[in-house]
């Protein structure tokens, strides 16, 4: 019965996500690019989308005029797992207690780490960028961080979102074993 609740959600939630993944990407895009532009002291300037690629344009004001940095978001390079998030998501359903809570606990989950994504990745890209052209005082251990961050949000959370949202689920809110399951 899993197996098959898996197969068919995988394949509606790959269908459906094909259809949403660009607005998905650009509203989380261009929310947090609000957030990496208030942590660093910068404008957006624009956000322009090309497709499954978005451009974001941030602006420094600095002393010798405005510095304008383009960051590159695409999209698929942090939802490319959502469908397999979605099914197996969908496959835990039967045994999922206080299933309202359970999912709305995934989502935001889900939503926090395509949100870290592209925050580690503007922070990461823009502060480069700003302390190699003299615009940002060089600072070793910023650049380590925001470059561990992102590394780390990019090569393990990503990657494995799926399973660390269904193990989450599986254990905190899987149905308790009756006596004669035992």
């Amino acid at each position: 019965m899993a197996a098959a609740i898996f197969i068919v959600s995988y394949l509606l939630f790959l269908v459906l996500w094909i259809a949403v993944k660009n607005t998905y990407g650009y509203a989380i895009t261009s929310t947090v690019s609000h957030f990496t532009a208030m942590v660093k002291g910068v404008l957006i300037e624009s956000i322009t989308r090309g497709g499954d690629m978005l451009k974001v344009t941030f602006s420094k004001h600095a002393y010798m005029g405005t510095a304008v940095a383009e960051v590159p978001v695409k999209t698929s390079a942090y939802t490319f797992n959502a469908p397999l998030t979605y099914a197996i998501m969908a496959t835990l359903y039967p045994f999922t207690k206080k299933r309202k809570r359970a999912y709305l606990e995934a989502i935001v989950a889900l939503l926090f780490i395509h949100s870290l994504f592209v925050f580690s990745l503007e922070l990461r890209m823009l502060t480069e960028l700003f302390m190699g052209k003299g615009l940002e005082p060089m600072s070793k251990a910023k650049l380590i961080l925001y470059q561990f961050l992102w590394s780390f949000t990019d090569n393990m959370v990503i990657r494995f979102e799926p399973f660390l949202i269904g193990f989450y689920l599986f254990l905190r809110f899987r149905k308790d074993k009756t006596p004669h399951e035992l």
